[in-house]
């Protein structure tokens, strides 16, 4: 299955108590659909999902769903390492009318990979809605290995994964053993280029809530085979992807949306803000790649 080039997975807005703004929501939902988002993905990482409790999550999708009424695919994140809370947020999930979901891989208790199996396969049976497994071992310290996730690839409704662990050989692997109707995106931004190069669908992207329209532009020149302005792009636009992670994600992206004039407000605690010579070495990387983008 096929989400589209550029899936943002989306920051979750605060207000200055740390509430989820819903105002500065909707501001952000219609910024990122002008600027080249093809799908969002609403309460995964990025959304700060561990600071968010389950009510907060399901009243944020009810609101997003809304919001983007069916413009784009929206995919909720209802993965945890508790099975059974990941089946229950998954069926409110549907209720909703999420158009998918995607399932991170269960982090701190460390399964197994026939756990892992196990694990995706019971939610996956437990919804009608298409399921995207998300694996990314730096986060969960458990690397759900390219056989696994084909062989969870037979199951109907299991469509798609979010490859974020860097691997790029793990990545051709589940591509060439996997049927042509299952999407494979990158989770690493810098990778974005590399992984459609051998066959990736796209990227779940952090960056392109700044970049959206350019990584776009990027991800279908090397799709239509023009790899010289794909390659182009992809410098232009390195600094900016690794300035939007020198830090803890969000806390990079929430100052950039700033500095471009979305207000998003800050993280919740264990995450910070960033510091003033973070800050300072963000501005100069965006305002580096924005001005060689418009220059090429």
């Amino acid at each position: 299955m096929n989400f589209g080039r550029v899936l943002t997975a989306m920051v979750t807005p605060f207000d200055s108590n740390g509430e989820i703004d819903y105002g500065k929501t909707e501001r952000l939902i219609h910024h990122l659909l002008q600027n080249g988002t093809d799908a969002l993905v609403v309460a995964g990482t990025t959304g700060e999902s561990p600071t968010l409790s389950k009510e907060e999550k399901i009243s944020l999708l009810k609101f997003v769903v809304k919001t983007v009424n069916h413009r784009v695919p929206v995919i909720a994140g209802t993965g945890s390492n508790n099975t059974r809370e990941s089946i229950e947020l998954t069926k409110k999930a549907e209720m909703i009318g999420v158009d998918a979901i995607m399932l991170v891989a269960p982090y701190y208790n460390k399964p197994s990979q026939e756990g892992l199996y196990q694990h995706f396969k019971v939610i996956a049976e437990a919804t009608t809605l298409p399921v995207m497994i998300y694996n990314i071992p730096g986060r969960t310290s458990v690397n759900i290995e390219p056989a696994t996730i084909i062989d969870l690839s037979k199951i109907e409704n299991i469509v798609s994964v979010k490859e974020a662990s860097g691997n790029l050989d793990a990545m051709a692997t589940i591509i060439r053993e996997t049927d042509d109707n299952f999407s494979l995106y990158s989770g690493d931004d810098n990778l974005t280029l590399p992984a459609v190069a051998i066959g990736a669908n796209g990227i779940v992207s952090v960056s392109s809530h700044i970049v959206g329209n350019e990584m776009n532009d990027m991800v279908s020149a090397c799709q239509k085979g023009d790899m010289l302005r794909a390659q182009e792009l992809h410098h232009y636009l390195l600094p900016s992807m690794k300035s939007i992670f020198m830090a803890p994600s969000p806390s990079p992206v929430k100052a950039a949306l700033a500095m471009n004039g979305i207000d998003v407000g800050s993280v919740r605690l264990p995450l910070v803000p960033l510091n003033e010579q973070e800050m300072s070495l963000l501005r100069h990387e965006l305002h580096f790649t924005q001005e060689n983008y418009y220059a090429g």
